[in-house]
């Protein structure tokens, strides 16, 4: 898929939901229930049991409705493991260029991680589509602002790592385009009915800043 299409099926809600830890066992119910709370990006990190076997359960469940891909991928060889799952996004901790390569070349949206503008507009000038800015803590909004006024301004900022409701209107106000939420949003060992109550307080969040 093309960023184009991504972000319009992200613009009514610009969160990706990271389940590091997810198992397979629960992924179409944890899922199903993000989906149920508005979220349309689900990434399933690789550094999770199983990650593939849940990624590949969720496409065949989701994969018309959700934008579903891989996260902390780290080599080309998981690059294309998630192409061959069904993955049409790949974001990584890091900003490794072949990685980034190998996933625009199976025409899937690349979003490697960055945390200095040096880094990013090398990431842009090897394909990137999108930058995840991380660890987010050490990037405040008023790092992304200053980010933002010399990157693309079609280029999609999204700060993960220690994202909070609280956080992502500044973040929003500083240029930020959207947000990726891990352990604020899925711990391995929560509820479904915790993950949900999570996802409401961040959607909520969001759309009481847009309305």
């Amino acid at each position: 898929m093309n960023i184009m299409e991504w972000k319009r099926v992200l613009h009514a809600l610009p969160y990706i939901a990271i389940l590091r830890g997810l198992i397979p066992e629960n992924a179409i119910q944890i899922i199903g229930a993000l989906q149920d709370a508005g979220f349309r990006a689900v990434e399933i990190p690789f550094n999770s049991p199983e990650p593939l076997k849940s990624l590949e359960s969720a496409v065949e469940k989701f994969g018309d409705d959700l934008l579903l891909g891989g996260g902390t991928v780290l080599t080309s060889e998981d690059v294309t493991s998630v192409y061959n799952a069904g993955g049409r996004f790949v974001v990584s901790p890091n900003s490794n260029h072949n990685v980034i390569k190998t996933t625009k070349s199976f025409g899937m949206v690349s979003i490697p991680g960055v945390s200095t503008p040096s880094e990013a507009f090398a990431a842009v000038n090897v394909g990137a589509d999108a930058l995840k800015l991380f660890p987010a803590e050490n990037l405040p909004p008023v790092v992304v602002k200053a980010w933002r006024a010399v990157l693309p301004k079609d280029l999609w900022l999204l700060p993960v790592g220690g994202v909070t409701p609280a956080s992502v209107g500044p973040y929003l106000a500083a240029g930020a385009n959207g947000f990726g939420l891990g352990s604020s949003l899925f711990q391995s060992d929560w509820s479904t009915k915790e993950v949900v109550r999570a996802a409401q307080t961040f959607v909520s969040a969001y759309r009481s800043l847009v309305v």
